[in-house]
């Protein structure tokens, strides 16, 4: 298995609502580091898992709606609880989408699966990796 990663970063704010969550129920800020790792079996035609440029590109574009928000407020997280596995599968969504629409380019079809880490610290993260379905 080949696999290719990019990193970027948001800066968000947001509660998570629940006694589960303790003094995170109320307003406080994130900013968390994101790994994005593309895999497949066999490398495409140029011989790379993805462009990396393009992976970077649809990263940031994917980050740049969240950061800096204060998520309480996103209109399209309304009524969910924004934990950092939520967000994970939110972002792992918005790749898989930018990989069936050939934004990471012409070959990018040949990947089968990507993993989403959001890196909370420097002692907890959380991901989401799923196959990337047709």
């Amino acid at each position: 298995m080949y696999a290719v990663e990019v990193r970027d970063h948001i800066m968000i704010a947001h509660s998570l609502n629940g006694a589960v969550f303790g003094p995170a129920q109320r307003l406080h800020g994130a900013t968390y580091v994101v790994d994005v790792a593309f895999f497949r079996e066999e490398l495409d035609p140029d011989n790379i898992v993805v462009d990396i440029g393009r992976a970077t590109d649809a990263l940031k574009q994917t980050l740049h709606a969240l950061n800096y928000a204060n998520l309480d407020e996103y209109p399209t997280f309304a009524g969910k609880v924004t934990t950092t596995e939520f967000l994970a599968r939110h972002i792992f969504d918005a790749m898989a989408e930018a990989v069936r629409s050939c934004e990471l380019g012409p070959h990018a079809g040949g990947i089968n699966r990507i993993r989403v880490t959001l890196n909370e610290s420097h002692i907890a993260k959380a991901w989401y990796e799923a196959a990337i379905g047709a």
